[in-house]
């Protein structure tokens, strides 16, 4: 299951606890990709570049699909690579946690380590970034909201969905 959504939906959150609930392993994207280049994803952005970023995520993300069932939190970035998505889509479930932008920025807003957000304007950044990805989200298997509230009632609506989802494969849907 690979969890897609914007920067503060709660991917990494929602998906340690739905990997604990389920009792299979979670693995953020992220800290595998800061393991792999030895810094932090600030600092490759910084010094590298997005580019560079997007493409170690790219290959982080395919490693990360195979192998046994886990949770994988992604990058918010991570599901727009047509490449990516394509792997995805052919090695896993996705599951996109949607946010409206008011619970994404309250989330954000509280630390400075979104080097997406290190604009002039980061709150037109993350609106541009909403119209921009939403629609390529829409894409994935699944979508759940991700409210404000207990994490737990969001991971009980994914693992819901999850349910809902599969039950429609079994029976050809």
């Amino acid at each position: 299951m690979v969890l897609v959504g914007m920067m503060g939906a709660g991917k990494s959150a929602i998906g340690r606890r739905l990997a604990a609930s389920l009792d299979i392993e979670f693995v953020d994207a992220d800290d595998e990709i800061e393991s792999a280049a030895g810094c932090s994803i600030p600092d490759i952005f910084e010094h590298h570049g997005e580019q560079a970023f997007r493409d170690g995520e790219r290959r982080v993300i395919l490693r990360l699909l195979n192998g046994p069932l886990k949770v994988v939190a992604t990058g918010g970035g991570a599901f727009m690579n047509e490449e990516t998505r394509a792997a995805i889509k052919e090695h896993a479930h996705s599951i996109w946690l949607r946010a409206d932008f008011d619970t994404l920025w309250r989330r954000v807003s509280r630390r400075n380590n979104r080097p997406m957000l290190h604009t002039a304007d980061p709150q037109a950044t993350l609106r541009d970034l909403i119209e921009t990805r939403y629609p390529v989200y829409s894409g994935a298997d699944i979508t759940v909201e991700s409210t404000d509230g207990p994490r737990e009632e969001t991971v009980d609506r994914v693992i819901r969905a999850v349910n809902g989802y599969l039950g429609k494969q079994d029976n050809g849907g």
